[in-house]
């Protein structure tokens, strides 16, 4: 985006990248579809940054979701809005969307490197890449750096920059794992039985939000969009206290009241997986979490049994780790550039992207905020570069 928009102004651009192929954690945003924005009244999406809210503002203003489809569709690729509000280009896929505009790049007349690993400034101020060839400089008026955050790292973004600019003064905060997946200790049988089971139809609740959707047991713990939205409170929590309850009401469409009375019926000689399954539908994955946090008393008490299936505390241990989270908190804080995205400690640097300390949940919000900020670096840029030219 950043390159784009400096294309745009007449500014000759190089775009180099460590990677052989340009764009690979792009295409792993893909590989499920595609979800490039999120259609929704703008205050309520801004407010999905959360800290970072008033830092992303202008920038999101600037290019905000009905800028992201038009500029889909000037790429020949058309966008729909799916019923959750999320915005998907109509083939779901994100590879013709990067051809596309890679090709726009190039014919506009950018520069491409790959295998072009940025590793600092040599003394006279040279960009430094370790290439396949050895060390490579490249000198330049203005850079943008885009370097991403430290998840995923085996696609580039392995957060090594971080080093570079705590060298030359630029105010940066450790990485932490954001939309990521937390640790249960689960009972050997639960592991081995329910391991990549959809809950679904249930409503999470932690530090007074709440969430309804769904998530996926895995063999360590828990994933998936409901768990991600809320991560960064669960994340928080486990690093101040080394544990957080999840509550999980495993029947949001059923009243504590409704069922006492449920459960309450006679059950004859049915058994009491059997009657639970008649009186209230929970059968599989929501009946083994069921007996798999609850004690065997809780089950002969119909008040406490309906009571753990409307708040079922669900105790996660850690956060997974962060090079298996879908994205990073923490990185270059945003004191430390200006209202141009320029650093403050090394003058013609920008910086754009998941590199900086923001983050926000799945649901198109993460490309949305790399496309503004990359195109407000860009900007940025142009606009310093014209003003040196004045001088």
């Amino acid at each position: 985006m950043a390159a784009e928009v400096l294309l745009s102004h007449g500014v000759g651009v190089d775009v180099f990248d460590a990677m052989p192929s340009l764009g690979r954690k792009f295409l792993m945003a893909g590989k499920s579809g595609l979800n490039l924005t999120h259609n929704e009244p703008k205050a309520d999406f801004l407010t999905r940054f959360g800290a970072a809210q008033a830092q992303l503002a202008p920038a999101i203003e600037g290019f905000d979701a009905d800028s992201i489809r038009a500029w889909s569709d000037s790429q020949g690729i058309e966008t729909f809005v799916g019923s959750s509000g999320r915005v998907f280009p109509t083939n779901f896929k994100a590879a013709p969307l990067l051809r596309a505009w890679l090709h726009q790049l190039r014919t506009a007349g950018a520069r491409i490197h790959v295998r072009h690993k940025w590793t600092g400034w040599s003394e006279d101020g040279a960009l430094k890449f370790d290439t396949p060839e050895g060390e490579v400089r490249h000198m330049t008026d203005a850079t943008v750096l885009a370097l991403g955050g430290a998840s995923w790292p085996k696609l580039g973004s392995d957060g090594t920059w971080m080093a570079v600019l705590n060298r030359v003064g630029a105010q940066t905060r450790p990485f932490k794992p954001a939309n990521s997946g937390f640790d249960v200790d689960w009972s050997p049988h639960f592991r081995e039985r329910f391991p990549g089971e959809p809950v679904k139809s249930v409503v999470l609740s932690f530090a007074e939000r709440r969430v309804e959707g769904e998530f996926v047991v895995s063999e360590t713990g828990v994933e998936g969009s409901a768990i991600y939205t809320l991560s960064a409170p669960l994340r928080d929590a486990i690093l101040k206290d080394d544990v957080a309850t999840l509550l999980l009401d495993l029947a949001p469409d059923r009243s504590i009241e409704r069922l006492v009375a449920d459960i309450s019926r006679p059950r004859g000689k049915r058994s009491m997986s059997n009657h639970l399954r008649r009186v209230t539908g929970l059968t599989g994955v929501k009946a083994g979490l069921l007996r798999e946090i609850c004690a065997a008393e809780i089950f002969a008490d119909p008040q406490k049994l309906a009571e753990s299936i409307k708040a079922l505390p669900l105790q996660l241990s850690a956060t997974r780790p962060l090079a298996e989270a879908i994205s990073s908190a923490g990185g270059l804080a945003f004191d430390g550039v200006d209202e141009n995205y320029m650093l403050r400690t090394r003058e013609g640097v920008f910086c754009a992207g998941e590199m900086l300390d923001w983050e926000a949940p799945t649901g198109g919000y993460l490309l949305t905020a790399c496309f503004a900020t990359g195109r407000a670096a860009g900007e940025g840029a142009a606009r310093w570069l014209a003003q040196r030219q004045e001088r």
